[in-house]
């Protein structure tokens, strides 16, 4: 008896697992999911627990990621929720800086845990340089600067060394960094105001204790609610961690599964939603090291890979991008000059007229938001970039 071929994308949000989601049907779930399909009415910090996070390791790009997804968002709203300690700053998955609410910092930061302390150890250079450093005292010595008052790494290296003299100034607080959850405290990652990075400890910060008892079910949950449907690997490669395997076997009852055109199993929330393929995707204006670029193993559902080496680079950097039909299309930048905005938008290739109209009117809105304070504004699409292998 022939073997019926498997159901293609778009039917699955109706009925039972093993329907094949194309690259289309994985996009249109992840935009609705990433709040990009059309703003919401959300206020930051349900947008930000939604996201479970927003990758900032630069200060500004939470608040373009959030103009781009809310209704009617204001930068002062975010600035406001960092000034109160409402979120902060702190590395998390990846171990790197996220903004998170104040919520999950406490209950995320002891999952990942372990890829933080990882993080140390992966340099033979950096664990020569703390060989035979007592790194409990170091632990508990860090803490009481950081508790003091909140220091930069500058500031909390040079006073370690004091106790450990001989030893590297940055090396120590790195390690520290690496061994104790802190934050990013104000004004450094407020719009309009900046400043150096300085620290203090998460617990102290909030004025209340790391979650004694972390769920990494919720965890996986939450990661396919803001990004699903998706692998065990896109799972590993969001957060950092490894063999969540038996952690997704722990709820695969709770879960629908299904495949991806090369085979793979994707797991998902049942009452998650899976537009159909087609429909039809706004522009939108999404800011470097976005979640929406990094957060799964196979990147086919949001950029070609052609496109991806045109995003690459050595130092990790990750530009802002342009979605087009809810694929990475092009790059942008904004540029000030003579009390002037200008958002510059590099596309990979010929856009059609349609597409560049679209991206000129919503562009016009970007501008004017990262532009404030500015006398006059232009939106400029630059002539298509020649991407390195594309044909």
């Amino acid at each position: 008896m022939p073997t019926r071929p498997p159901k293609k994308a778009g039917t699955a949000r109706d009925g039972g697992s093993g329907d094949v989601l194309g690259p289309r049907a994985l996009n249109r779930a992840t935009l609705e999911r990433q709040m990009l399909f059309s703003r919401r009415k959300l206020s930051a910090v349900e947008a930000i627990e939604h996201l479970v996070g927003m990758q900032a390791q630069a200060p500004y790009p939470p608040y373009v990621g959030l103009w781009t997804r809310l209704e009617d968002f204001r930068s002062e709203s975010l600035a406001r929720l960092i000034e109160n300690r409402q979120a902060v700053r702190i590395a998390l998955m990846r171990n790197t800086v996220h903004l998170v609410s104040a919520r999950d910092c406490l209950k995320l930061r002891p999952l990942v845990q372990q890829v933080i302390e990882r993080g140390l150890r992966s340099g033979r250079s950096e664990s020569e340089r703390l060989e035979g450093v007592d790194l409990e005292a170091l632990v508990t010595a860090g803490r009481a600067l950081l508790e003091e008052r909140p220091r930069t790494a500058k500031e909390l290296g040079e006073l370690l060394r004091e106790r450990w003299p001989g030893r590297e100034a940055a090396s120590l607080a790195r390690a520290v960094r690496h061994l104790v959850p802190l934050v990013q405290v104000p004004p450094h990652g407020v719009w309009g105001k900046g400043g150096p990075a300085a620290h203090a400890t998460a617990e102290a910060w909030l004025g209340r204790p790391l979650d004694p008892d972390p769920s990494l079910e919720e965890l996986v949950l939450r990661y396919l609610g803001a990004f699903g449907p998706a692998t065990v690997k896109d799972a590993q490669t969001w957060s950092g961690l490894t063999r969540l395997g038996g952690v997704f076997e722990q709820l695969r009852p709770r879960l629908l599964t299904f495949r991806d055109e090369r085979g793979r199993e994707l797991f998902d929330l049942p009452d998650a939603p899976r537009p159909d393929p087609e429909t039809p995707a706004p522009p939108r204006f999404v800011p470097e090291f976005d979640n929406l670029i990094l957060s799964h193993a196979d990147r086919a559902r949001v950029i070609a890979d052609k496109h991806r080496r045109a995003i690459s680079s050595k130092n990790g950097m990750v530009p802002a991008t342009v979605l087009v039909d809810g694929f990475v299309r092009g790059t942008w930048k904004t540029e000030r000059a003579r009390g002037k905005a200008t958002l510059v938008v590099e596309p990979f290739g010929p856009l059609p007229k349609a597409d560049r109209d679209a991206l000129a009117e919503e562009g016009e809105r970007l501008v004017r938001f990262v532009g404030q304070g500015a006398e006059a504004f232009e939106v400029r699409l630059a002539e298509p970039q020649r991407v390195p292998g594309a044909s």
